[in-house]
């Protein structure tokens, strides 16, 4: 593909809304949420695509393996793989501030051991805001701001709801880029983590807390984004979607782009991150970049399952209905009624088409198996968040079900950093969770301190004597013997 002379690529696309419930086509000139025909929801498609194939896929991997070490600004983080995210953005609206090119992490023997496959963890939580939600948002604020240039408006109103890491990401972002960007984010009151609410506060967002759960949250959003002059950032916003296809990408490119022996898991949420990573893998089939699909697996938690009921009925029966939620550790997915189940069904259709019946599957987990899945992966040395754990739990489950071969490699996806979700480890050490949660703690992965007195001394009285005495009480609490 040609370059220009700063190093950044020549090709431009022809971006298109293409809506996954009609399929009528509208032009990215303006910002859509859903189709003016039907409501449905957009996937983004360029119409220049079949060009890129002129360019063999192993030309592909070569460019794309030389620009991981790109010092270039606008083809760092998701953007290294600019033809096939937003390729009708220029260098000036590129906004990255680090998102991407995160770890895969192999597991450890212990824990290979125990499930009887190879795994690996890809740490989401590595990306700036500490959640993939950046990926998307990339995407996104970079589109938004070529709007700002292209139409001169003077100011942007962004808003959003969440569960804690869509608003982290959000309220960051628009924060770098600045003037004339505000952000303002919806939250669920009460149902979302300290560590959480702590992010949007200290980015500068205005943040409003709602009586309810998430997806009353994103029906208020959806209202005024229909209404009002504001800028939708959730996952219906299809920007965020094309950002997030990037994951697929990055793993693809750590199996050095042999992926027929692997097989990706991933928490289904609000369905937009599944969605994103099923385009992305076909994409890349697309253009010869890797010659087999990997299997992927949805997980959702008993208490939000609505594409698991879905998926688990027979072809010919299927009905897809939103289903009330009860409370979940796994908090980003305990979403009732997905907004990106549309992309999911079409996507899957396509997937499938390619990869056999067997190439995307989806799995129902318990609250129990994923809270002990984030609390085991830690314990062997990851950073897993409770949708990691949920990832973890969703292989445990495929393994006994025999729906995934003992040949292929397992990557996980943690897609948030295991400190946005301590005070659920700190229930389960303190056996603490509500019965809501049907979560029996396990004293075997309880874990608390214990406190030293180091005997009758101080260390402000003498503290030669207290440092030998507390030295006496660790080693007796340890059960070993002195030298």
């Amino acid at each position: 593909m040609g370059r220009k002379g700063d190093g950044f690529p020549a090709y431009r696309g022809e971006m298109e809304y293409v809506c996954q419930g009609c399929g009528s086509r509208f032009p990215a000139a303006e910002l859509h949420y859903t189709c003016p025909d039907c409501s449905g929801v957009f996937l983004l498609e360029d119409r220049r695509f079949a060009e890129l194939a002129e360019t063999s896929g192993e030309t592909w991997r070569e460019i794309f393996d030389a620009r991981a070490a790109s010092k270039h600004p606008a083809l760092q983080g998701i953007f290294r793989f600019y033809e096939l995210v937003a390729p009708i953005l220029e260098p000036e609206d590129i906004v990255s501030p680090g998102e991407g090119q995160t770890p895969v992490v192999r597991a450890n023997p212990d824990l290979e051991e125990r499930v009887g496959r190879p795994l690996a963890f890809k740490n989401e939580g590595q990306n700036p805001s500490a959640s993939f939600k950046d990926r998307g948002m990339a995407c996104a604020f970079s589109y938004l701001k070529s709007l700002l240039r292209h139409k001169q408006w003077e100011r942007l109103l962004t808003v959003c709801a969440s569960t804690g890491d869509t608003s982290a990401s959000a309220a960051m972002y628009a924060a770098y880029v600045g003037h004339p960007v505000t952000s303002v984010v919806l939250l669920p009151q009460g149902k979302v983590t300290p560590q959480q609410l702590a992010q949007p506060l200290g980015s500068g967002a205005r943040v409003l807390e709602l009586p309810g759960v998430f997806d009353d949250c994103m029906k208020v959003v959806e209202y005024l984004a229909d209404n009002y002059p504001v800028a939708l950032l959730n996952s219906k916003n299809s920007w965020r979607i094309l950002g997030q296809e990037t994951y697929a990408f990055e793993v693809a490119q750590w199996a050095d782009w042999q992926t027929g022996d692997k097989t990706v898991f991933v928490p289904v949420g609000n369905a937009g991150n599944i969605s994103a990573i099923m385009a992305g893998f076909l994409k890349l089939h697309r253009l010869g970049i890797i010659g087999e699909l990997p299997q992927i697996f949805g997980v959702q938690s008993s208490h939000a399952d609505p594409v698991y009921r879905y998926y688990s009925a027979p072809r010919g029966q299927r009905r897809y209905e939103p289903v009330s939620v009860s409370p979940s550790v796994a908090q980003a997915a305990m979403i009732g009624n997905p907004v990106s189940f549309p992309r999911v069904r079409a996507l899957a259709e396509q997937y499938r088409s390619q990869a056999g019946e067997s190439g995307f599957q989806v799995v129902q987990v318990s609250e129990q198996e994923i809270v002990e899945g984030m609390l085991e992966a830690n314990r062997q040395g990851h950073i897993a968040c409770t949708q990691g754990g949920e990832s973890l739990a969703g292989l445990l489950r495929a393994v006994r079900e025999g729906a995934v071969s003992r040949e292929k490699t397992a990557v996980l996806n943690a897609t948030a950093h295991s400190l946005k979700f301590q005070s659920f480890q700190q229930m389960y050490f303190q056996d603490s969770f509500s019965p809501e949660y049907d979560i029996e703690p396990r004293s075997e992965l309880i874990n608390q301190p214990q406190r030293i007195q180091g005997g009758d001394a101080s260390p402000e009285a003498d503290r030669e004597v207290f440092v030998s005495q507390a030295a006496a009480e660790i080693m007796d609490k340890l059960g070993l013997s002195g030298a």
